[in-house]
């Protein structure tokens, strides 16, 4: 009877500790979102679910604030080189296009003269994180760190500050982890257009990705594009001489907040 009372006391004490921790353990991810908008066609502006309109209130954006002009802003999300971004970076030039890329620590770390041509071809080079890790699972002070890690970085290879600019790995994102990235001096840039480029062993059909692009193409459009892609390599002139002579210009981030650049 002793033992099979030590064992229920032993019992019930670990089943109110389980209790307690999981009720006072943070729950860092328990409003996590993965950032959409629906495509739209004949020049029409997409519109964001409403249950992210809090992203403006954090300085976070997606599109351009005219809806009358005929601005694109061009960004890139490159954690790596694999001979595609140097075509990528080739193209820009030719168009005198500016590009914002969106970096890891493995780029600065394993390329950074190609980091280095971005900021001499004056490209925005803008915070992706250091790891690429999901900040929605992190602590306030775990987020900060990440983004607080790839600034030293870049600082110590380059002498200068990235631009004030964060774009959230796999687009994942809520309110505390934009609130770090505001209180760091950071507008949040998500896009407008995008699409499955980001799988080298599986790359879009060039024809079929130049189709959609344009098709789904409105003024202000905020384009995320991944730079590794040979797609994107191979198509990016064409899609820039096309869009040029429909009367486009290749706006700058630093348009969407002060001290930008």
């Amino acid at each position: 009877m002793m033992i099979k009372k030590f064992f229920k006391t032993v019992f019930c004490l670990f089943a109110s500790l389980l209790f307690i921790f999981v009720n006072i353990m943070p729950t860092y991810a328990e409003n996590a979102q993965n950032w959409y908008c629906k495509r739209e066609k004949n020049g029409r502006r997409p519109c964001a679910d409403p249950n992210m309109a809090y992203i403006e209130e954090e300085n976070g954006f997606f599109l351009g604030k005219n809806p009358d002009e005929k601005v694109i802003y061009l960004t890139f999300d490159a954690g790596y080189e694999n001979g595609n971004v140097a075509r990528i970076l080739d193209t820009l030039k030719a168009h005198n296009a500016e590009g914002a890329f969106f970096i890891l620590e493995n780029l600065i770390n394993r390329n950074p003269a190609l980091v280095e041509r971005m900021i001499n071809e004056g490209h925005l080079v803008c915070n992706h994180t250091a790891k690429h890790k999901d900040m929605t699972k992190l602590s306030e002070a775990e987020a900060e760190k990440e983004l607080r890690a790839l600034e030293d970085l870049y600082r110590e290879k380059f002498g200068c500050n990235l631009a004030p600019f964060y774009r959230p790995p796999e687009g994942k994102f809520d309110r505390k982890s934009l609130s770090v990235a505001k209180k760091l001096g950071y507008h949040t840039a998500f896009w407008s257009l995008a699409y499955a480029d980001w799988d080298n062993a599986n790359q879009p059909d060039p024809e079929k990705a130049k189709k959609l692009l344009c098709e789904h193409l409105h003024n202000g459009a905020v384009i995320l594009l991944h730079p590794t892609s040979k797609t994107n390599a191979d198509i990016l002139d064409a899609l820039l001489t096309q869009w040029e002579k429909e009367g486009y210009r290749f706006g700058s981030l630093s348009e969407f907040g002060e001290n930008a650049k």
